[in-house]
């Protein structure tokens, strides 16, 4: 086995994760600009909880049970 063996691999790897952080870091100083611009709001983006449909489900089962109680009464 030669001595070089995985080198090219190891060499491959380090760029592949130094050109993601250049990636990363090119879009949060973009970021960081469009936020000094007002463009984008201040702080951490927050986004809304997704729902699964068993979630869905029940809350639609819920409001059906209601709306059938509130015409039999």
């Amino acid at each position: 086995m030669p001595d070089s063996f995985g080198k090219r691999q190891r060499r491959e790897a380090k760029q592949k994760k130094a050109n993601a952080r250049e990636e990363r870091r090119l879009a949060r100083a973009q970021r960081d600009a469009d936020r000094a611009a007002g463009l984008i709001e201040p702080g951490t983006p927050i986004g809304t909880p997704e729902f699964d449909g068993a979630a869905e489900a029940a809350a639609h089962e819920l409001a059906e049970k209601a709306r059938l109680e509130d015409a039999a009464g």
